[in-house]
Parts: structure tokens; sequence; C-alpha cells
């Protein structure tokens, strides 16, 4: 029997991977769930349109289902809305949820806790992986990514705005990981292999927001 799952979806690049995974294992994703915060109409945390994720869920064929959340909502209230949203798929007979986490010990304990609740299990296809390689490898497959947010602590307000492409990695400075795992900057993830065409945007402009990060706006065309 095909297992069928759904997947966390940013929009970026490891869960563009991770759902590109575990469908070439043969799973059936039957949608994916984002946060957006309601205050900007946008992904939370990675600052894209939500016009722009929808045309993304279109491209790849696939439901998206959208879980408004207020701009700073507590723990509590988070895992109140993330458990109905897993309700929901739970009483259809879903067990199981994806994510691209890689190597965070305290998110996946979270979302393994609040799954074992419902009788549900995530699955992590890039846990624990070498960040350079799962990099190199969502390049080499053809994924094609900009650059939406950087923290301006660890990265200058050049890197926003750019595509996710192996200059971009070269130009890293050192200890800053290729795939961002430690909130160094976050992605929006245009076209790949499983995309039926690309998503399409210009680029507005680079602001800084709460004095820290670097937030490049694309813009729907």
């Amino acid at each position: 029997m095909v297992e069928k799952v759904v997947v966390g979806w940013s929009g970026g690049k490891d869960s563009a991977l991770a759902l590109f995974e575990v469908s070439q294992l043969g799973m059936q994703v039957v949608g994916l769930i984002t946060n957006v915060t309601q205050d900007y109409d946008r992904i939370s945390i990675h600052g894209v349109r939500r016009v722009l994720l929808e045309q993304q869920a279109e491209s790849l064929g696939l439901p998206l289902k959208k879980m408004m959340l207020v701009q700073g909502v507590s723990d509590k209230e988070y895992e109140k809305e993330f458990t109905a949203v897993l309700r929901s798929y739970r009483t259809q007979g879903i067990t199981s949820m994806v994510f691209g986490d890689i190597f965070l010990e305290d998110v996946k304990k979270f979302r393994d806790e609040s799954l074992t609740k419902l009788g549900m299990q995530g699955i992590y296809p890039l846990w624990k992986q070498n960040t350079k390689r799962i990099a190199e490898k969502f390049i080499k497959l053809g994924f094609k990514a900009m650059v939406t947010v950087v923290d301006g602590n660890v990265l200058g307000k050049e890197f926003a705005g750019r595509e996710y492409n192996v200059q971009f990695l070269a130009e890293l400075p050192a200890g800053v990981d290729p795939c961002g795992e430690n909130g160094e900057f976050h992605s929006f993830v245009y076209d790949g292999p499983n995309f039926s065409k690309p998503v399409k945007f210009r680029k507005g402009e680079v602001t800084l927001k709460q004095n820290r990060f670097w937030h490049c706006d694309l813009i729907p065309m």
C-alpha cells in the first residue's frame, strides 16, 4: 500500500527537497501545510507574499493548507492551531508528516511530540545529512530559489535577493551553514524538477526589519 503523507511546507529549499525525496520514494503527498502571518499576508519567517505561495503549490499540483497565525503567536497558541490542522488530516487516515529539518533537535522534538499525541509520526528525509551535500544536490537537481531573508548579524544586505546557487554558496562567510539551518538565511523556490512551470516574480526593495533581518520583497508578475 502506498503511504500517504502531508508535507510541512515553508516554500523554501529544504522543504522542497524533502518533498521531492519522499515523492521519489513512492509516497503519495496529499497536501502542503504552511504557516502564514496574517498581519502581513506572507509566509511566516520567509516573508514571501501569499499569492506566490499559492502559485508555487499550483505549479506543484498539490493542495495547500494555510495556518493563519498572528504575529508573535505564543507557543501554546501555535501548538493548538497545529494540532487542529493535524487532526483534520488524521481523520482522513494520514499518519505521517514530512519535514525538511536537518539538525535542529529542539524543533524536531516539538514536532514529534505534537504528532505522537495524535498517533502520527514525522518523516525527516534530510535529517543529519551533510548540509553542503544537501545544498549541492538541490542545485544539481535543477531547483531554482531566491534568498528572501538574511540575518544581518551574520550576513550583509547584499546576500538578500540573490539566487541560491554555486556562487552564493562559495561567497558565504566561514561558519554560515550552506543550508541556513541556523536561521542565517531563508529562501523561496520558484522552479524545479517537480514544478509544472516557474513561479514568476520580480525583485522588489530590500529592507531592514526588526533592526536585524534584511528582507527582499518578491513581487508577483
